[in-house]
């Protein structure tokens, strides 16, 4: 890995982290749903320099995260990691395999649905262990995680086309000199 992924990495991480302490700030409208608002750098991440960048942003966020906020390897911590890799890895496969199949947009939706199917596994298997408990939240954080994956996905798409927009103007610049 070269020096500048290195460096990218860190400010990517640092952009998510941030983003992450400021959601910490909102109101949620039920108190373990979360807007997931760090997945719009991920996103970015995995559409601009792929799949190996975009797992390395989630894990320093989620890790970083954790150790802030005294939960590290706790079941929050379990719970993130989780659905942070499945939505991360599943997103990288999904634009792998059929890249222009699905906006951005859409792949935000893909990846809020993994991440919140992870999580219900994980907290099936390793912490609750009552189906009618899982099934009884199941629409709840699904329905949820659909509506913030869309709203992700379209600040997502947004911001694509603005770094976009600036690169050209950047590239315009360098030929002219």
């Amino acid at each position: 890995m070269q020096q500048q992924d290195k460096y990218r990495i860190a400010l990517l991480s640092a952009f998510a982290l941030g983003l992450h302490g400021f959601e910490n700030l909102l109101p949620s409208p039920i108190p373990w749903l979360r807007f997931g608002l760090a997945n719009i750098v991920t996103l970015i991440t995995l559409l601009l320099y792929g799949m190996r960048p975009a797992v390395m942003v989630t894990l320093i966020r989620v890790m970083l995260a954790s150790l802030i906020a005294g939960s590290f390897l706790g079941p929050a911590f379990i719970l993130s990691l989780g659905g942070g890799i499945a939505s991360t890895l599943v997103m990288g496969f999904v634009l792998h395999i059929a890249p222009r199949l699905f906006s951005t947009m859409g792949l935000s939706i893909i990846g809020a649905l993994f991440h919140n199917l992870a999580q219900l596994f994980l907290a099936y298997f390793l912490f609750i262990q009552r189906i009618e408990a899982i099934l009884l939240i199941t629409p709840v954080i699904i329905l949820f995680g659909t509506l913030t994956g869309t709203v992700n996905g379209v600040v997502s798409a947004l911001l694509m086309k603005n770094l976009i927009k600036y690169d050209q103007k950047v590239q315009n610049v360098n030929e002219i000199k």
